[in-house]
This record gives C-alpha cells, sequence and structure tokens, in this order.
C-alpha cells in the first residue's frame, strides 16, 4: 500500500476521591456522571464525534475512544492526543454535576492499562491490510516482534505480586517493568479479544470492502503518554508489515512460547533474558529487536519508503536505535524524555534515591499511576510536558484542531463533514465506521467502504438534501 490506515482505540480507567465524610462512588456511578452530557446531546453512550472518532462505554465502565481513521504518523498522534482532552473534558463536567447534586468528588482519568485490583484495560492498534495478505501467515512473522516491541514502547510498571496465573516464572519480590499488558496475554494469535487476550486478533471485520481490505487488529501495546513513544510504537509496527508484504525474508526467530516469553522480557530490563524459539535455539529480546531494526534499515536504504511522512519515519527508526542502546548499556535516563517506560522509571529511581524506599511502597505506587492521569496540570506525564522535560511529535494547535476536525486525507473526512451536516439541519442520524444514513429513512443511506476516500459525490448530495 502507497498509504496505510491506521487507528488507536484507548481504553482509559476511571475513579473517584471523595471529599471528607463524602460517600464513596462506584465506576458505575462515574461513568454515568461523565456520559451524562453525551447522552443529552447524542442520546447514546455510543457515539461517533464531528472529528470523525468514535466515543463509547465499554464494558467495566471504561470510557473508550477511537480515533478516526489516519494515514499519517503525526496525524495519527495528533488525533490520540485529542481523545485525551476530549475525556478530560467530560471528567470536568462530571464534577460539576456530582457538586450540583451535593456530592464532594474529583474524577480521574488514566490512560493506563491495569487497576489495583488486577483488571486489565486495553490500547487496540489496527492496520488496514490488503486483502491478499493471509493474517495468520504475516502473524506468525509478527509475533516475534510483538513480544519484544514492549522493550521500545512499552509504558512501565511496578509488579509487586506473582504472575498472572503462574505463567512465565514466580516473581517472589517487586520488579519494574517494561510493559504493562504483558501480564495480561493469554495467546499468540486469536480471533477472540477478550476470553483469550491475543497478542494479534485475526477477526475478520475489516470495517471496509471487505473484497479489498483486511483490518489486524493488535491488542498487546500498552496505552502511551509521551508521543515519541506513540511515534516509534506505529512506526516500527507499520514498517515490520510493509517489509513482509514486499517479500522481505528474515532469519526464522518464531517463539516457542509466546505468552511465558513476553512475560519474562516484560521483567528483564537488560534484554538479555533468553527467549526460547521454535527451533531449539534462543534469542534475546535486543537480539530480535536489532533482528527487525536492520532489516527495516536495508528496507528504507533501498527506497521501501517514499512518501510523505519518511521525516517522521526516519525519526521514529533513530529512536529505536537510541532506545536498543541504552537499554543494552542500562543508560535509561538517556531515553527518558522520549519513552514512557524510562521516563516512568527515572521518577521512581528519583524518590528512591531521596527517600530509600523499596518497589513497593505506596508512594512508588502512586507515581505508577499518577503518571497516567490525563488532566492537564494534574498527572505526571503532564507535568513534565509542561516542563519540556518529554519530547513532543505534534504541538497544542494541532491537538485542539484534532478535537473537533476529522482527519482531511482519509474517510473520516466524509463522516465528520456528514455528522456535522447533520446536526446543523437538525436530523436524526446513524453512523458506524461505513455507514452514513439519515434516521427517518427518508434519504438514502450512502456506505462509504473505502478508507481512503476522502471525497464521494454521494455524500455531497446528502448533506446537500440536508442542507435544504
Amino acid at each position: 500500500m502507497i498509504r496505510r490506515i491506521v487507528g488507536i482505540e484507548t481504553e482509559f480507567g476511571i475513579t473517584s476521591v471523595g471529599g471528607e465524610g463524602a460517600r464513596s462512588l462506584g465506576p458505575d456511578e462515574i461513568a454515568r456522571y461523565l456520559f451524562r452530557p453525551v447522552v443529552e446531546q447524542w442520546r447514546s453512550s455510543n457515539v461517533f464525534l464531528e472529528n470523525g472518532a468514535r466515543l463509547y462505554l465499554d464494558v467495566g465502565s471504561h470510557p473508550e475512544y477511537a480515533t478516526a481513521e489516519c494515514d499519517g504518523l503525526r496525524q495519527l498522534v495528533a488525533h490520540d492526543r485529542a481523545g485525551e482532552r476530549i475525556v478530560d473534558d467530560l471528567a470536568v463536567h462530571a464534577e460539576q454535576s456530582l457538586a450540583a447534586d451535593g456530592i464532594d468528588a474529583t474524577v480521574y482519568l488514566f490512560k493506563n492499562n491495569t487497576d489495583s485490583a488486577g483488571n486489565s484495560y486495553g490500547c487496540h492498534e489496527n492496520y488496514l491490510l490488503d486483502r491478499s495478505t493471509q493474517v495468520r501467515g504475516i502473524a506468525t512473522d509478527l509475533l516475534p516482534f510483538l513480544v519484544t516491541r514492549q522493550v521500545i514502547c512499552g509504558a512501565g510498571k511496578i509488579l509487586t505480586g506473582p504472575p498472572a496465573g503462574g505463567v512465565g516464572g514466580e516473581t517472589p519480590e517487586p520488579t519494574y517493568c517494561f510493559s504493562q499488558r504483558a501480564e495480561h496475554m493469554w495467546d499468540g494469535v486469536s480471533s477472540a479479544t477478550t476470553r483469550s487476550r491475543p497478542l494479534i486478533n485475526t477477526r475478520d471485520e475489516p470495517h471496509a470492502d471487505s473484497t479489498r481490505f483486511r483490518r489486524m487488529h493488535v491488542i498487546v501495546g500498552d496505552s502511551n503518554m509521551i508521543e515519541t513513544t506513540t511515534l516509534l510504537k506505529v512506526a516500527s509496527t507499520r514498517l515490520v508489515l510493509e517489509m513482509f508484504e514486499a517479500g522481505v525474508q528474515l532469519r526464522p526467530m518464531a517463539v516457542a512460547h509466546p505468552v511465558r516469553a513476553i512475560r519474562e522480557v516484560s521483567r528483564d530490563l537488560t534484554g538479555t533474558r533468553p527467549v526460547a524459539l521454535t527451533d531449539g535455539t534462543t534469542m534475546t529480546a535486543l537480539e530480535i529487536q536489532r533482528e527487525f531494526l536492520a532489516a527495516v534499515h536495508r528496507y528504507l536504504d533501498a527506497g521501501g519508503w517514499e512518501r510523505d511522512d519518511r521525516p517522521d519515519v526516519e525519526r521514529a527508526v533513530a529512536l529505536w536505535e537510541r532506545v536498543l542502546d541504552a537499554v543494552e548499556s542500562g543508560d535509561h535516563d538517556s531515553i527518558a524524555a522520549d519513552i514512557d517506560w524510562a521516563a516512568k522509571l527515572r521518577l521512581i529511581r528519583q524518590v528512591q534515591d531521596r527517600t530509600g524506599v523499596d518497589l513497593d511502597h505506596p508512594r512508588l505506587a502512586q507515581i505508577d499511576l499518577t503518571y497516567h492521569d490525563v488532566r492537564p496540570g494534574r498527572g505526571l506525564h503532564s507535568l513534565l510536558e509542561r516542563r519540556g522535560m518529554v519530547t513532543r511529535v505534534v504541538d497544542e494547535a494541532q491537538v485542539e484542531a484534532a478535537r473537533t476536525q476529522p482527519p482531511a486525507t482519509t474517510r473520516g473526512a466524509l463522516r465528520g463533514r456528514f455528522i456535522s451536516a447533520a446536526r446543523a439541519a437538525g436530523r436524526d442520524f446513524t453512523v458506524d465506521w461505513v455507514h452514513l444514513k439519515v434516521g427517518d429513512g427518508t434519504l438514502p443511506t450512502v456506505a462509504c467502504a473505502d478508507p481512503f476516500s476522502h471525497e464521494d459525490p454521494r455524500v455531497d448530495d446528502l448533506i446537500a438534501t440536508l442542507g435544504r
């Protein structure tokens, strides 16, 4: 593909803290307050917004934000950050509604992947593929990359209990890990999402013309706060996909036990723990990642990526190499401005150096959590960003624009234009990823089956009719 459609779905953790003597609120009640303005405005808690994104309340009272279809890396980063601002606006409104009802409570939304009860919620990546691509075949080749990708783009976590289900060996002492999701994956490749939690979901649901496209659903990744970590996560995965589609062959690296391996890799900050391969040999996480990185360099040098976002791709590849060098040398501070797990680890070590507390101290658990607070000026990542201590990919103007404007170069533009026109005309309407429908059935439903198409005369006619 000359262009690649990518999207990110983020489930947010939710909780509240009441004032002295205030009654505690369960997540269901907080979620009702959170989505009250959405329901009042849209008459539903599952909606598509004027910027083309989907916002809804997921199972377990988790707000979920799915970006519109993006075909550029900066575009995707901006729309991912816009989702943080949109759900935080809901949290601010919820606090105001709670106060009006006489309830003293502060609402917190966390862009993380685990809660204190051991539950996990996801950050899913979607990559559009050509229909001819065999997902299961490419997924097998992709698994070694995804098992070890946490080394370059994990969100970091203090693991204080035994490993999930006892898989991957025991953890008698608190450990700082690369990834939050690694402990909660139960399969390599599967068509299920919640029952088995595979690294790659193979359910055939393209949200597009099924004769032309597939959608690869990757659910192993962490939710990222630093923009350059998001850039690296998506750019590296796109490049590896592109190589496989182009027929690039790598040495055999099939992982024998992906679930065990992803946990063991997560708990080894040196990146040197052997990973068992199906051929009986072993490789370390660093060796596997360097194998993929070297192939990417060869692919790029051969002209394998000639498109508008080449500078962003080259920036991501350079960061990829710096992260692997930092892990190998143990100099994690050298990437603390760019990579979430390293930024959080630096904060934790600073507190440990001052106080001497162990990893299982409640103060460090608070750092682990509040790093992911999405409220500007309150979350630790937000404070680091405000002080210029983490790097950025986009500026505030681009994030603000993404809150209201869909990507101009993909199908999201059609969806956003239709929603804006239907609301302005006061018409009921129904929208999903593909279909645009006026609620009373007086106008034809338009199916936008090509995610790359940002222009469609049928949508123009539909909008013009609404205007009349």
